[in-house]
């Protein structure tokens, strides 16, 4: 049988293995599976394709986008440039010998194909929450449209175009139109999370886009609904870069 599944720290929200145990039902695909392999510390990755052979492709998330990194044999030019990789493709020379992986990011695709249709001429800067692997997808598609990105996390980075939360003020929100969370904040089952922002400030021209997908209304979206902002949640990307990640797991 052949196997497919997801890393990642914790597994409860999500929606992968539903997704593509229907996909496997609705197309006949009679000999493969996913599961999840919710894994503690990255450290353990190796140990997780010893006992499982069987496996010919994974999905990672957070918090080791860019952990798995130096696990693996080969990027791809776009999980290269991006630093960050959401999919990893496993094959064998031959039966029994060690496993070659190659890392892809499909989240830059998914994310891409979601946002594409709500932007507008506006849209000029974007405020990115977050500085993890999916951070570094987001403003990777950003840069290629021509929006200037900022980010915005609580630690203080060294690098500049960069934001702490308290920081974040009526010139900023005015400024930035745009703003998207890439954190697991308001994710299931911490959905009382929720980013600390100004929110009383945005107005119907900001656009908040959440990567999170459960719930479907976040804490975050619900709070910019609110005062008049168009929302968007992260389940389309989902589908997007998961069909893109079946399509490298075929090659």
């Amino acid at each position: 049988m052949r196997t497919f599944g997801l890393i990642g720290l914790s597994l409860t929200h999500s929606f992968s293995r539903d997704y593509f145990s229907h996909k496997f039902e609705k197309e006949g695909i009679k000999d493969a599976a996913y599961k999840l392999f919710p894994l503690d510390s990255i450290d353990l990755f190796p140990k997780l394709l010893e006992d499982n052979p069987e496996l010919m492709g994974l999905n990672v998330t957070i918090p080791y986008k860019e952990a798995v990194i130096p696990f693996l044999d080969e990027l791809d030019e776009l999980a290269l440039a991006v630093g960050a990789v959401n999919t990893i493709r496993i094959t064998y020379s031959k039966p029994g010998s060690k496993p070659f992986l190659k890392g892809f990011n499909t989240d830059v695709f998914g994310f891409r194909q979601s946002i594409k249709p709500f932007l507008e001429s506006h849209h000029e800067r974007a405020l990115i929450l977050g500085t993890g692997g999916a951070a570094k997808g987001v403003s990777h598609v950003l840069k290629e449209i021509g929006i200037d990105c900022y980010f915005v996390s609580r630690e203080k980075k060294a690098e500049p175009k960069h934001f702490l939360y308290n920081e974040v003020n009526e010139y900023v929100i005015q400024h930035f139109p745009l703003i998207i969370n890439t954190t697991p904040v308001g994710m299931y089952p911490k959905i009382d999370g929720l980013p600390e922002l100004p929110y009383s400030l945005l107005t119907p021209s900001h656009f908040l886009y959440d990567l999170v997908y459960n719930p479907e209304v976040t804490r975050f979206l619900a709070e910019g609904k609110k005062y008049g902002a168009q929302t968007l949640n992260g389940l389309s990307m989902l589908h997007q870069q998961a069909e893109r990640a079946w399509e490298i797991w075929q090659k």
